[in-house]
């Protein structure tokens, strides 16, 4: 997902801000209840109306999000600034459970620190997470706001650019972010005969690739193509893997085991997707994606 040249992403966004308005604007609201203290019932028993959300701190909602935050999912290292695929999904959520944008709390908490098992300091988080039965064993999920594929990122020249198949890759250095669903591609679909290199972070898999320690670095799709075009401008997208089992692979927002605030977040999640939201902020921060070929 390679961004467009600034002036054309300024009007892209400027038209998708208007569609997302729209569409916000055109959400059924209860009756007798303004959109700052809207109730909805997430489950029997729960209220989900600002002010009697079991939050980290009264009147506030603390979002967490790793450092430094990517684009295209975040825009210049800022997630308060509201620019950015989730930095607008987090705003829209936090706006439908009846918080204003001065009412969010930004907290840095580390990728894999995120969906570790104890307890955590933030409401939720907000962190290209794909929700997996073994990571629900140590926290909890909302229903899914992004549906993603992984793709395989090459230097333009190499070996590896040149693969179109699974089997092409097996032979291969790869390597990914650990503790990501990238990492268990290579593991469980790509099983290459060379263990995957696991690096801490996206940027050191990315130096990884430039200084030629792997031949191919496999990341989530949106974010391989702003790596192509702005970050490692030599490399290319080789290819994109299926979705394993049938089921779509998808990000969820991270919050506490047995949160209380997990019902009501998957019911401010499946409001968005519902009347349009989800795809308006799609629309307006990854839409510069094109097709990668599927490798199979």
């Amino acid at each position: 997902m390679h961004p467009a040249p600034h002036a054309l992403r300024r009007a892209v966004a400027a038209t998708t801000v208007a569609l997302l308005a729209t569409a916000v604007g055109c959400a059924p609201q209860p009756e007798e209840k303004s959109s700052a203290t809207a109730t909805s019932t997430a489950s029997a028993g729960t209220t989900c109306a600002k002010g009697e959300l079991a939050t980290q701190t009264s009147g506030k909602l603390t979002i967490a999000t790793d450092e430094p935050a990517y684009e295209p999912w975040f825009k210049d290292d800022k997630p308060a600034n509201g620019e950015g695929f989730e930095s607008a999904v987090a705003y829209a959520v936090a706006k439908q459970l009846g918080y204003d944008k001065a009412d969010v709390v930004w907290q840095s908490v580390p990728f894999n620190k995120a969906f570790a098992p104890g307890v955590k300091t933030f409401d939720f988080d907000i962190n290209q997470v794909s929700i997996s039965a073994e990571r629900k064993k140590a926290v909890d999920f909302s229903s899914g706001y992004y549906d993603v594929r992984q793709a395989v990122v090459a230097l333009k020249d190499s070996k590896a650019a040149k693969a179109t198949s699974i089997a092409d890759l097996k032979g291969l250095k790869l390597g990914a972010q650990v503790g990501t669903t990238s990492l268990n591609y290579l593991e469980d679909v790509v099983k290459p005969t060379q263990e995957p290199a696991a690096y801490a972070k996206n940027d050191q898999a990315k130096a990884a690739l430039q200084n030629g320690q792997v031949d191919a670095i496999v990341l989530d799709l949106p974010t391989a193509f702003y790596v192509t075009a702005a970050e490692v401008t030599d490399a290319k997208i080789v290819g994109q893997f299926e979705n394993q089992g049938g089921t779509p692979e998808q990000f969820g927002l991270v919050l506490d085991k047995g949160s209380a605030l997990t019902s009501c977040v998957t019911t401010a999640v499946d409001a968005l997707r519902k009347d349009g939201t989800l795809a308006a902020i799609e629309k307006q921060w990854l839409s510069d994606a094109v097709d990668a070929p599927v490798l199979k």
